[in-house]
């Protein structure tokens, strides 16, 4: 039997891990069935640390305009940022140009320090599929590490589950798609990488240790386009189950905020 995927949520106000089943039925970890419905869906993992790559696919490279990196061009995601599954994106008021970026994270399960490329898979605990979105009016060149464009509240969707490393042979053979309301804006394949995901453990692992539960988000391929409030994206990587969100505008959820506290 393969290993099960997993994930976290918010049931009735806790929080519960998550089993997916072969026949896709979901259960608590403890066996108790699960209606998705009932659901606040969390990251499948909390990570402490989490490391992106710019430019890691020379088409979105090239559709960008600029320079491939000599070596890796990393930058941080900061916890801020994360949430789930069917969670909305908050797009901040006052900007001009926001687009997603599907990715294949990779979640570390062993710790891993100076570890050699052919033995850096083995470090891995799974993954799961990531939306690094990004507001381009900030972007100068990828020299500046994107702290602002990269890290505003709910900029790094995660989820729905961790796929074990196990049920997945080659992450460097995975289709990645992003639909924008069904239309489908973005199609790649992680073989398209500068740098393979093992090569990314060896080179980060070279300066610093990577501890289980730390993600590195792995870059994302050509087809990079504009969304709006009230758009709906889906991120797909491999076979994964997809990974949905909203897009809403930070004004409305403040008007929405405001007509609350009046009614209270």
């Amino acid at each position: 039997m393969s290993d099960p995927l997993t994930g976290r949520a918010l049931l009735d106000g806790r929080e519960v891990a998550l089993v997916r089943h072969e026949d896709g039925a979901l259960t608590t970890a403890a066996g108790e069935p699960v209606r998705p419905e009932g659901l606040r869906w969390l990251p499948p993992v909390d990570p402490c640390t989490i490391i992106a790559i710019a430019l890691n696919y020379r088409d979105h490279a090239a559709e960008l305009d600029l320079a491939e990196p000599q070596q890796p061009a990393l930058f941080p995601k900061f916890a801020n940022a994360t949430i789930g599954h069917l969670e909305p994106i908050v797009r901040p008021r006052g900007i001009r140009y926001m687009h997603y970026e599907t990715e294949l994270a990779v979640v570390i399960g062993r710790p891993a320090r100076r570890v050699r490329s052919e033995d850096a898979l083995g470090h891995v605990a799974g993954y799961t599929i990531a939306n690094d979105l990004v507001v381009r009016d900030f972007v100068i060149d990828h020299f500046r590490p994107p702290i602002k464009p990269k890290n505003f509240d709910t900029f790094l969707p995660m989820g729905p589950f961790l796929v074990p490393a196990s049920r997945v042979p080659d992450p460097q053979d995975l289709k990645i798609r992003t639909y924008v309301d069904g239309e489908l804006r973005q199609e790649g394949n992680t073989r398209d990488m500068v740098h393979s995901v093992a090569d990314l453990i060896a080179y980060v692992s070279e300066f610093m240790t990577l501890r289980p539960g730390d993600v590195l988000l792995t870059g994302t391929p050509k087809g990079i386009s504009h969304v709006h409030a009230g758009d709906r994206l889906r991120c797909e990587v491999g076979d994964f189950p997809p990974l949905e969100n909203p897009v809403v505008a930070e004004e409305d959820l403040g008007a929405a905020a405001a007509s609350a506290e009046a009614a209270a």
